[in-house]
């Protein structure tokens, strides 16, 4: 059967909380039995959206990171007694009836997107909209109210998403943890991975060195290749955190210009890079 999953495209959310407030107009004040009682005003983000700066001045690159519930294929939540389930269609659901007074539930989720509810005594979270796709919608609410097209439902079978999700390049978070999860995002690596940038300057002219190669190796082999453009500058991205790379800079009729580094998780924006008169 047709199964739902989440795709979210790292590259396109913009933080602009339309899918956070999308939400709370949908449950806040508002009960779906049987997947959902009311959720709070305040302290629930069941559309959480995580930020963090990649680089240094002057080249930085924000990214944010929309992250609801996973639902999970092997979800840790889930319990014997029906408390957590999960349907067929893939989403798991916490029975806001056998839920109550259950808060150990919120801690069995590492990705840490089950809130609870002081009032209710009930763990809470995304349900996918559960109520709206069993009326037939093709979208969530979160997915039909971003205006980037960051956030997308696709009612799939296992296999044809398997397909889609090697074709676009599409990855987990926390894959390793082995929850295997029904939320697929593209451009995950800006997430998960640093970047080595820096800008390039010709000594002699004081001048942007727009067309430099920037080649990114690690233990003699290239991993990484970028261009400088007008403003001299470049980016080679997909790179281990914590790992030393060897960057060299080079154009005709200048020396190559070598230098190792190491960026953290938060990225490396180099010094800036003069090339000499060869």
């Amino acid at each position: 059967m047709k199964k739902w999953n989440l795709v979210i495209d790292v590259a396109r959310c913009h933080d602009c909380n339309d899918c956070f407030l999308a939400d709370k107009d949908e449950f806040v004040d508002n009960e779906w039995p049987p997947t959902a009682a009311p959720q709070p005003r305040h302290g629930h983000r069941w559309m959480d959206i995580q930020s963090k700066e990649r680089g240094q001045h002057p080249l930085i690159q924000v990214v944010y990171l929309p992250t609801p519930c996973m639902h999970c294929d092997e979800a840790p939540c889930l319990t014997d007694d029906g408390a957590v389930y999960k349907r067929d269609d893939g989403l798991v659901i916490i029975d806001p009836e056998k839920a109550v007074g259950r808060e150990e539930i919120v801690a069995s989720c590492p990705y840490g997107v089950i809130y609870w509810n002081d009032e209710k005594r009930l763990p809470q979270k995304c349900t996918g909209c559960a109520h709206l796709i069993d009326a037939g919608w093709q979208d969530t609410r979160c997915s039909q109210v971003c205006p980037t097209g960051a956030i997308k439902l696709v009612l799939a079978e296992d296999d044809e998403m398997a397909a889609m999700a090697e074709a676009e390049g599409l990855g987990r978070l926390k894959d390793e943890l082995g929850t295997a999860p029904r939320v697929y995002y593209k451009h995950l690596h800006r997430w998960t991975t640093a970047f080595v940038a820096g800008s390039v300057v010709f000594a002699d002219t004081d001048e942007c060195a727009e067309g430099a190669t920037v080649t990114v190796a690690r233990d003699g082999a290239t991993v990484g290749e970028a261009t400088s453009n007008n403003y001299g500058d470049f980016l080679v991205d997909e790179l281990d955190p914590g790992l030393q790379y060897e960057v060299t800079v080079s154009a005709p009729g200048y020396a190559p210009a070598r230098c190792t580094v190491t960026p953290g998780e938060l990225s490396l924006t180099m010094e800036r890079v003069f090339l000499d008169k060869a």
